[in-house]
C-alpha cells in the first residue's frame, strides 16, 4: 500500500453534521478533508428539504390561486408551468451549493469529489470523479453517509422504472395520474403537492393507516383532509406486481381487505422508507460495526466500535431529520471539546410540510401506552383558534398530553396552520420544564395562531384521584 496522505480530520459526506464538523475542525487549526460522493452540503439541500419544500410552496401557491374568489379575488383561469416551478427549485439548490462551496473555501476545509471507502483502520481510499484516486489517513474520522429510497421487492416494479423523491422533483410535468406507494411523510407531501397541480393521485399504504407512527385521530384527520382536495387512499393494501412504465403507463395489482384490485396509472413514486449507506463503504476493514438494518453502531456520545470514528445523522440511526444531524454535530462538538453531551433524552419535534401541516415534539398516546406512562390528554379543534376565522384555515387539531401525576408538558401534536411554529413554543415550555399552567396562563398575542394554545391547556383534565 503507498503511504496516505496525512489529515488530522476526515469527513466522509458532506450532509448537515459532517460539512459543520468539516468547517469548524478546520477553523480550529486542524488539517481537515470533506469526502463528498454526489450532493455539495448533503441531501437536504440538493433533493430533499429544501427542494420538496419549495415545490409544495409552489403547489400551495396555485392552490390558494384556484380558490381566490372564495376570498373575493377575481382571477381567470389558473395553469401549472411546471418548467417554470421545477427551474425555481433549481435556482436555489444552485445557490444553496454555491454557498457551502464557499464556505469550504473561506474555512480551509479541502473538499473532494468521489467515493470514499475504508481499506485499513483511519485509511481511507479515495475514488475521485475524474478517475484518478488518492490514499488519504486522518487521526479522527467522521462519518456522514446518509440514507437512501428503499426499492420494496415488487416483482415488475423495478424494470417500470419508478420515481423515488429524487425524479419527482425533477418533473417537468404534472402525471395524469400517479400512483404513490407509501402513506408515510414524504409520500404524502409530494402526493399532495401533484395534486394540487392537477394530478390525479392514489395512494397505496400497506398499514391499516398513513403515517404509521402517529396516532389513529391524528392519521384520520390527515387522510381526511388530503381526501378532501380528491386524493384517493388504499390502505391494507399489499402490492404484488407491477406492470408497465413509469411516465407512460403503468398499473399496480393489490391484495387487500377488498380483494384483489389493479390500479392503473401515468406515473408511479416509490416513497415507503430509508435504508443507510453503509453498504460497500468498507466498515468492515475498519473495525466499524453494523446493525442488523445496516445502521452504524454507536453509543449515546455518537462514538462508532472503531477508536477515533464517529457516526452522525441518519447512518448511524439517528431520527431521519435534518435539525437531528445538526445537533448530532453538536453533541460531537462539545464532546471534542471535552463535554458531556449525549444523544439520550433529547426533545424530537419534526414537522410534516402538507397543507395543513403537522408538527409534533414529545410523546404521542400511542409512544406513551407503550411506554407505560400515564398522561392526561387536552385536546381541541384548529377551529377554535381564534385566528381561523379570518383566514378560513379551520382544519386539524392540537393535542397535549400532560403527566397524570404531576403537570409536565410530555408531548404535543397540531394538524393547522403554523403548526411547526406553535410546536416550537410547547417544546421551549418542555425545555425549560415549565408546568402546563404556565403555558396556558401565559399572554400570547392575538390574533396568532399560538394563542390556542391557552384554550387547549385549559382543557388539561384534573389529575385522577386515588
Amino acid at each position: 500500500m503507498p503511504q496516505p496522505e496525512q489529515y488530522d480530520v476526515l469527513v466522509l459526506g458532506s450532509g448537515q453534521g459532517g460539512k459543520r464538523l468539516a468547517w469548524e475542525q478546520a477553523k480550529a487549526g486542524r488539517r481537515t478533508i470533506c469526502v463528498e460522493r454526489r450532493w455539495i452540503g448533503g441531501s437536504c439541500p440538493n433533493i430533499a428539504c429544501l427542494p420538496s419544500k419549495n415545490e409544495v410552496w409552489s403547489a400551495k401557491i396555485a392552490h390558494i390561486a384556484g380558490h381566490a374568489a372564495h376570498f373575493g379575488t377575481k382571477t381567470g383561469p389558473v395553469s401549472i408551468d411546471m418548467a417554470r416551478v421545477v427551474q425555481r427549485k433549481r435556482d436555489m439548490v444552485a445557490r444553496d451549493v454555491a454557498n457551502h462551496v464557499e464556505m469550504f473555501r473561506k474555512t480551509g476545509a479541502e473538499l473532494v469529489l468521489g467515493s470514499g471507502r475504508f481499506v485499513a483502520p483511519k485509511v481511507i481510499e479515495v475514488r475521485l470523479d475524474d478517475g484518478a484516486s488518492r490514499l488519504v489517513a486522518a487521526e479522527k474520522i467522521f462519518l456522514n453517509l446518509g440514507t437512501h429510497a428503499v426499492m420494496p421487492n415488487v416483482p415488475g416494479l423495478a424494470a417500470a422504472r419508478p420515481l423515488t423523491h429524487i425524479e419527482a422533483l425533477e418533473l417537468d410535468y404534472a402525471p395524469k395520474h400517479l400512483i404513490v406507494l407509501g402513506g408515510g411523510y414524504v409520500g404524502l407531501e409530494l402526493a399532495q403537492a401533484y395534486r394540487r397541480f392537477g394530478s390525479a393521485v392514489t395512494i397505496i399504504e400497506p398499514g391499516a393507516q398513513v403515517m404509521a407512527r402517529e396516532d389513529p385521530d391524528t392519521s384520520e384527520a390527515m387522510q381526511r383532509i388530503l381526501t378532501e382536495e380528491g386524493i384517493r387512499f388504499v390502505l391494507s393494501a399489499e402490492p404484488q406486481k407491477v406492470t408497465g412504465r413509469s411516465g407512460d403507463e403503468v398499473s399496480v395489482t393489490v391484495n387487500g381487505s377488498a380483494g384483489a384490485e389493479t390500479i392503473v396509472g401515468s406515473d408511479i413514486l416509490v416513497a415507503v422508507g430509508r435504508v443507510p449507506n453503509t453498504i460497500g463503504v468498507g466498515l468492515e476493514e475498519a473495525g466499524i460495526a453494523i446493525d442488523a438494518r445496516g445502521y452504524i453502531q454507536v453509543n449515546d456520545r455518537l462514538e462508532t466500535t472503531a477508536p477515533g470514528v464517529w457516526a452522525i445523522g441518519e447512518c448511524a440511526g439517528s431520527p431521519l431529520f435534518t435539525h437531528i444531524s445538526v445537533d448530532d454535530f453538536r453533541i460531537i462538538e462539545a464532546n471534542l471539546a471535552g463535554g458531556t453531551r449525549s444523544t439520550r433524552d433529547r426533545l424530537v419535534p419534526y414537522c410534516v410540510f402538507t397543507d395543513p401541516p403537522l408538527a409534533c415534539v414529545g410523546l404521542n398516546e400511542r409512544e406513551a401506552k407503550r411506554q407505560g406512562i400515564a398522561v392526561r390528554v387536552a385536546k381541541l379543534p384548529t377551529s377554535s383558534v381564534f385566528r381561523t376565522a379570518t383566514t378560513d384555515e379551520t382544519q386539524g387539531f392540537m393535542k397535549a398530553l400532560v403527566g397524570a401525576g404531576d403537570d409536565r408538558i410530555l408531548g404535543f401534536t397540531m394538524i393547522g396552520a403554523e403548526a411547526g411554529e406553535v410546536m416550537g413554543l410547547v417544546e421551549m415550555a418542555m425545555l425549560g420544564n415549565l408546568p402546563y399552567q404556565s403555558v396556558r396562563d401565559a399572554v400570547i398575542a392575538h390574533l396568532t395562531m399560538a394563542e390556542g394554545l391557552g384554550l387547549l391547556f385549559a382543557n388539561v383534565p384534573p389529575p385522577s384521584k386515588r
